[in-house]
Parts: structure tokens; sequence; C-alpha cells
């Protein structure tokens, strides 16, 4: 037996609050009875909204691709761009990307069929972290990192404090012969404001030349070669899970 509005959700009918407001409202039944708010049921019960008996749920898949270079996070582009939906080609069933990456940026992204997964993980509350490796023109110096740990004000307001630290840095010669300074920036964030990295660095004065999500709520690459993807396993959709429920 389980709550009915978690069979909702499920379904893929509507969210658990919003599932809840269904039942209070008295537009669901169970087996031709009106619900009550805490009332449980099985799957295989008759379950109705507005008289209309929804569907089994179906089964969740839950996927880890590294992502590379060159790839829309979306099912469907309407210019004939690539998507990251191709590199899941042999994936029948209908799934989407948690979250964005842009198209130029790699790194690990998650896809699903799991609506209220997705939505758990990618709520603000929940502060979910996501690591990244930035390289950058120039090395930023102490000052600069601070900035960045305390927060950067972009044009949507102050960024939360993240972790940073440099982790590596070069030079480079350029096309015409000049010496390129460079650094790598790991940065780890809770925020999921569009183009984030990108803009926090460009305004401590480091232009991102390269990105790479490497971490997303505790989950890596490790054997994820690029353009490869893993399905999670049940303990870590199990985690995944309890960070939101």
């Amino acid at each position: 037996m389980e709550r009915l509005q978690k069979i909702l959700s499920k379904a893929g009918v509507a969210s658990r609050r919003e599932a809840e407001k269904l039942i209070i409202a008295g537009r669901v039944t169970v087996n031709g009875t009106v619900a009550k708010l805490g009332d449980q049921a099985e799957e295989s019960d008759t379950i109705a909204v507005d008289g209309t008996v929804i569907g089994k749920a179906e089964e969740k898949l839950y996927f880890l691709l590294n992502k590379p270079r060159g790839y829309l996070c979306t099912v469907k582009d309407d210019r004939g761009r690539k998507t990251v939906l191709e590199l899941l080609s042999d994936i029948k069933e209908y799934i989407y990307p948690v979250g964005r990456l842009d198209y130029n940026t790699t790194g690990l992204l998650l896809l699903t069929n799991d609506g209220e997964f997705m939505n758990g993980l990618l709520h603000p509350s929940r502060e979910v972290h996501k690591t990244y490796a930035a390289k950058v023109k120039g090395i930023p110096d102490n000052g600069k990192l601070k900035t960045l740990r305390q927060g950067v004000m972009l044009e949507d307001g102050i960024t939360a404090p993240a972790e940073v630290r440099l982790i590596e840095r070069g030079t480079k010669e350029t096309e015409d012969g000049r010496l390129l300074d460079w650094s790598t920036v790991q940065l780890t964030i809770h925020e999921g404001r569009n183009r984030q990295v990108r803009r926090m660095m460009s305004a401590v004065g480091h232009d991102v030349l390269a990105l790479k999500r490497t971490a997303f709520a505790g989950l890596n690459l490790q054997g994820v070669g690029v353009g490869k993807y893993r399905e999670l396993t049940k303990e870590e959709v199990t985690r995944l899970r309890s960070l939101y429920e």
C-alpha cells in the first residue's frame, strides 16, 4: 500500500503536492469512492481523476551521461542540431535531461523519465551541489578567489557562497606567437542560474575557455567515457531521492 498522492505522482499525473490538492478537492476516486487525504491504495486499484482512470506507472529509468561539446540538453531541436538523446539512442523509452548544460559545456548530466525525481533535485530549496572545472584566461589572485567564495554580484543578484579552489595553471602560445596564461578553477555551487559559472568567472575578469561539470549531488564521471552513459544503481537513486523526500 502507498499513499495515494505518491501513486498519482509516480503515474505522472501531478507532483505530490499538486496531487494532494486534487485529493482535497474531491477530484480523486479509488474504486469508485471519493478519496480523502491520507488514504492509501494499491497501484492495481482503479484510481481516477475527474472520472478519468489513470494509467499504471511506467518503469522509472535513471541514467548518467558524460556529455561532449556540441550537444543540446533538450529532447528535440527545431533547427536540427544534435541533442543529448542521440547519445542514448538505444533507449526506447521517453527520457529527458535533469536540468541543462550549455551547448559547449561538457560533463555530468542525468536523464530520466521520473518527473518527481527531476523536480526534486532541481528545486532551489534542496541546494543540490554541482562541481565544475572551469579553464579560464589568466590566473585569478587570492582576492578574486575570495570574491567567488563569498558571492559575486551578477545582473540577477549576488550569488550564494561557493567552494572555490585553483587546481591548475599554465601558459600557452597563441597562433600569433603571444603567450597566454591560463588556469583551471574548481567551483562547487548549489544554485542553478543560467550560465552561472561562466558569468561568475567573467565578473571577476577571467573568461571561460572550457567548462566541465565533474560532479552532481555526489555522483561523478568515474568509468564513464566522453559520450558514454551508464544506468544509476538502485542505491544511487535511493540516496538522490533522500535529498528531497
